[in-house]
């Protein structure tokens, strides 16, 4: 398959790149972002499709004859920063790569029995956005649920043009856990008169830190990090409530669950014993991507085949950070692999990794990361038709 890493290498995906960075929006609705994409998906034999209700692309390319399908996603949001929206999660690399990888499929349509969906996704930085296209019907689509799903993220923190994914749970389930302690506000020089929420805000984060490795089994991890607290206004006043929020994190939902249900508990008995109320809410955010074995196994090969086996690793561990993905793969048998774009110059160990704002990534990986997702459709749809081709489709309408 050298001629299909040729081609990559010729598309200049790094322009699309250059131009999806440039120009970054975040959220569900990426009108630019969305037409960009569009435009760079008018080829022969791809046809794209807008969604409406948010900023996504759907697109097909077909073999020549009928047969199964696999689905490739890429993400499209950037970050919100307080100077302004920032590309620093790779998700115009990912726009970019899935591109080059349609452009790929396209000219060799040929070659393959059915269908492979590319999903082109707003809205992965917490907004769900994986789970609305697929209430919109995105896998019903071609009329033939995939049997299969993949998916490539860029990281800012490992060795350029190294991929690597495993088996088994791979990224974490998220949620979302608000407290706010109900007290009475009061003047500094009496605080017998008043009840100060901020010292049993200080205790809650205190024994909030302490449920992971008190409570939890150490082989099924779990992470509460408190992100924010929020109390008083001068240094003499005893404010009348204050809260905090924080994440928590799991790699099984049995975890999670007891995660939020247990800091639920904390939060109460603490307020009670400081004499306030507690108002507690938990907000179930994604689940957990869990990759499916025989396919994180065909992404190795393709990789080795195409690249060298000295190009893939398996992941020593799972990581505690969330992505949508794991909705698709809820669904259907797949695999997120992750993909090396530490820039040369730069040392993988203490780079700055991504969601800093000053991550960067490597462009020199965009065609490898194109050429592996078009392989792996490839291969997927050829074990899928066992080999056999059948009748020639119909003629398919154009972009």
């Amino acid at each position: 398959m050298n001629d299909l890493v040729a081609q990559a290498r010729s598309l200049g995906l790094d322009r699309l790149r250059r131009q999806l960075h440039a120009h970054p929006e975040t959220g569900l609705h990426l009108p630019r972002t969305q037409q960009a994409v569009l435009a760079a998906l008018d080829v022969p034999g791809v046809a794209a499709t807008p969604g409406s209700a948010l900023s996504s692309v759907v697109a097909v390319v077909s073999g020549v004859r009928p047969g199964p399908t696999v689905l490739l996603r890429a993400d499209l949001d950037a970050l919100p920063f307080p100077g302004g929206p920032r590309h620093v999660c790779g998700h115009d690399q990912h726009a970019a790569m899935l591109v080059g990888a349609a452009h790929l499929l396209a000219a060799r349509r040929e070659d393959f029995a059915g269908d492979v969906l590319l999903m082109f996704q707003p809205g992965e930085e917490g907004h769900d956005g994986a789970r609305l296209m697929l209430a919109e019907g995105l896998l019903e689509t071609t009329g033939s649920r995939p049997v299969a799903a993949y998916a490539l993220h860029s990281s800012a923190s490992a060795p350029a043009g190294v991929f690597s994914n495993a088996a088994g749970p791979a990224l974490a389930a998220n949620g979302t856990l608000t407290v706010t302690l109900h007290g009475r506000g009061g003047h500094g020089a009496w605080p017998h008169r008043a009840r100060d929420p901020i010292p049993a805000l200080a205790a809650l984060v205190t024994a909030l830190g302490a449920l992971p490795a008190r409570r939890f089994d150490p082989f099924d991890p779990v992470v509460l990090t408190v992100g924010a607290l929020h109390a008083g206004t001068r240094p003499n006043i005893i404010p009348a409530q204050g809260s905090l929020e924080a994440t928590l994190r799991a790699l099984s939902d049995t975890a999670l669950a007891q995660l939020a249900e247990e800091a639920g508990h904390a939060a109460r008995g603490i307020a009670a014993a400081h004499g306030l109320q507690a108002q507690v809410e938990y907000v179930p955010g994604y689940p957990a991507t869990v990759n499916d074995s025989a396919e994180a196994d065909l992404v190795g090969r393709a990789v080795a085949d195409l690249f060298g086996a000295d190009r893939f690793t398996r992941a020593a561990r799972p990581a505690l950070v969330s992505d949508d993905i794991g909705r698709v793969l809820a669904e259907v048998p797949g695999v997120m692999t992750s993909l090396g774009a530490c820039p040369p110059g730069r040392d993988p160990a203490t780079a700055p990794g991504n969601h800093a704002p000053d991550a960067v990534f490597d462009d020199a990986v965009l065609p490898d990361g194109a050429a592996l997702l078009a392989e792996v459709a490839l291969r997927r749809l050829s074990a899928a038709a066992g080999g056999a081709l059948t009748a020639p489709r119909a003629a398919p309408a154009g972009p």
